[in-house]
């Protein structure tokens, strides 16, 4: 996962293993699975094994899928706008970008995968404009792994904050998208759903270019 640059310190909170959590205006808190970005976790290998060619891990993280591609022998870059989640990944063996995905990415229109796991189709909180935006990163034949909600989640968008911190923290916008979802959503995006794959309580969605 990846956030705004204002909540850098609170973001950085998480991806050193602490608990963190995304508080609604309601009060509801949100969970952020920080022990999952810290190491590898069971389901991580249906976006592995999927990962033949050069791929691009938005929202990296500390990088734990980054250096897993590149332990593989696949060329693999992570973009964060953490500066910690790019030092801890280039710490594990990654190469990783400081870098907002809107902005110029290396490679643009040659990538065979992109990752957007951990929740990341969420960032910016309009998962079709995120989407648009990858669609411009990935070949012809290349495709977009999506982690999503279980079914029945639908697409949601939340002013969120990250917590815990100080009482002034920036809020931001966020988005969920659940299984039900995704093929409204990628179709927005001038993508299509090639499959929708399940491990345990993982969702996975493969989306490509008709």
């Amino acid at each position: 996962m990846t956030a705004p640059a204002s909540t850098g310190s609170e973001f950085d909170h998480g991806l050193l293993g602490h608990r963190c959590w995304l508080e609604l205006p309601s009060g509801e808190r949100i969970e952020l699975p920080v022990e999952r970005w810290a190491q590898a976790s069971d389901g991580d290998e249906v976006l592995l094994d999927t990962c033949t060619g050069p791929t691009l891990d938005i929202g990296c993280g500390p990088g734990r899928l980054t250096a897993a591609l590149a332990e593989r022998g696949v060329v693999a870059l992570g973009v964060d706008s953490s500066r910690t989640a790019v030092r801890l990944t280039r710490r594990r063996g990654g190469n990783a970008l400081h870098r907002n995905v809107f902005d110029h990415i290396p490679g643009e229109g040659r990538w065979q995968h992109v990752l957007l796991a951990d929740g990341n189709i969420g960032i910016g909180g309009d998962p079709a404009a995120l989407l648009r935006r990858v669609a411009q990163l990935i070949a012809e034949d290349g495709d977009v792994l999506v982690e999503l909600d279980p079914p029945g989640g639908g697409l949601r968008h939340e002013r969120v904050r990250l917590r815990p911190g100080h009482a002034d923290v920036a809020w931001f916008t966020w988005a969920w998208v659940g299984v039900d979802a995704i093929a409204e959503v990628a179709n927005r995006a001038g993508l299509h759903v090639d499959r929708t794959t399940r491990h345990g309580h993982r969702w996975f969605a493969r989306l490509e270019k008709p």
